[in-house]
């Protein structure tokens, strides 16, 4: 029934999977027949503290009792507060402006760039360095940023200028001229294999781009909010980025984005804005996620959920190695390469037909987004299942 309403009232944007959800509690989901699956997705990187969260949904309802929206017009009590909170968290003297999701969140890094170019230097810089297999949205500016050919379709074409893609790291250094205003990247590539970069590499490259007065725009819409295992993954490479964006796990289920920068005072009144953006209910919903997650990261129960978690990948990854060739990633933010992309499809629908819930990503490469507070008793029959799903290729 579902099915056929979706498919005759909304626009087919996506090849669906039409088990119809119900209810869920923290990493386990129930369908209407009341089949259970363990979610290794957590709405691609979204429901950071669990599905079903009390705490988050008893702060919806009151904050919904009262004001949900009033407009950016008015002071926003738990938006000022929570701006506050994601400072003190990064430990880094920033500002932050707040959207509705990751491709807006990046869409304002990318604006800020561009005023920062305008105002700083005598001749306008403009353009943005972004790195192949680099994801950063949907919209025509991010998709353009995004360093991925199979996003750059031509039904959407003319696309800004601009934008020049790097293979590597180290590419970047020579493609620098007079025009560049910015580098723009993931500390590890979602979309793009859960690929981390090496830790020395980037220090090297934010080092050099702040004596070149070249902004880094860091896109942490995936990695931050503790999916990395620390609050930012700029924190976990040690590394002071003038921008940052966050999205997915920041709101745990409730649309919102953030852009975090450093040159505070770079935007005036009228140069961006947001109707619904940091509104009272995401703004609220939000700053109970974090308090969750901050306690959660202090108990040292988040380091042993990844500690857990990894050794899970190890054993899997062990067991099978004529199916998976590498493990990567990082935390919670973990992947599978497999031989070949058939085998990674047959992987995914074995598994959900297993009841766990899995995810693709570029280079072939199975992808695990846990709920961060996931319990040891959920990973155990997550990789049970999934160990089950693999034994059937």
């Amino acid at each position: 029934m579902i099915e056929n309403i979706d498919k005759e009232y909304v626009l087919q944007t996506y090849a669906r999977n039409y088990v119809n959800f119900k209810s869920g509690e923290n990493a386990t989901l129930f369908d209407d027949k009341d089949n259970s699956y363990i979610d290794f997705t957590s709405g691609i990187g979204v429901v950071s503290v669990g599905h079903g969260n009390k705490q988050v949904a008893d702060a919806i309802y009151d904050q919904a009792s009262k004001i949900t929206h009033i407009s950016n017009l008015y002071a926003i009590e738990p938006q000022a507060l929570l701006a506050q909170k994601i400072a003190q968290l990064s430990g880094l003297d920033i500002a932050t402006f707040f959207a509705n999701s990751g491709a807006e969140a990046n869409e304002g890094a990318i604006k800020i760039a561009r005023k920062y170019g305008q105002t700083k230097f005598a001749n306008k810089k403009y353009k943005v360095i972004t790195l192949e297999h680099s994801f950063h949205g949907r919209t025509i500016t991010t998709v353009r940023a995004t360093g991925q050919d199979k996003f750059h379709s031509v039904n959407f074409s003319p696309y800004p200028d601009g934008f020049s893609y790097n293979k590597q790291i180290n590419d970047i250094y020579n493609s620098i001229d007079e025009e560049t205003v910015a580098v723009m990247l993931e500390l590890v590539q979602g979309e793009g294999g859960v690929q981390p970069f090496e830790k020395e590499e980037i220090q090297k490259l934010a080092k050099f781009l702040k004596e070149k007065e070249i902004l880094l725009i860091v896109d942490e819409v995936q990695t931050g909010v503790y999916r990395t295992g620390e609050f930012l993954a700029s924190n976990l490479y040690e590394i002071e980025p003038d921008i940052i964006t966050l999205a997915k796990g920041l709101g745990g289920g409730v649309p919102i984005g953030a852009v975090l920068t450093t040159h505070k005072d770079i935007l005036s009144p009228g140069d961006h804005g947001s109707t619904f953006g940091g509104n009272f209910l995401v703004t609220r919903a939000s700053l109970e996620v974090l308090d969750i997650l901050d306690k959660y990261k202090d108990t040292g129960a988040l380091d042993e959920a990844i500690i857990y978690f990894e050794s899970k990948i190890s054993a899997i990854f062990e067991k099978y190695p004529n199916i998976f060739t590498s493990k990567v990633g990082l935390g919670l933010m973990r992947g599978l390469r497999v031989k070949d992309e058939e085998t990674l499809g047959s992987i995914v629908k074995n598994s959900f037909d297993n009841g766990v819930l899995v995810l693709k990503s570029g280079r072939s490469t199975l992808r695990l987004l846990p709920v961060l507070t996931i319990t040891k008793e959920e990973i155990d029959e997550g990789f049970k299942r999934l160990d089950d799903a693999i034994s059937k290729i």
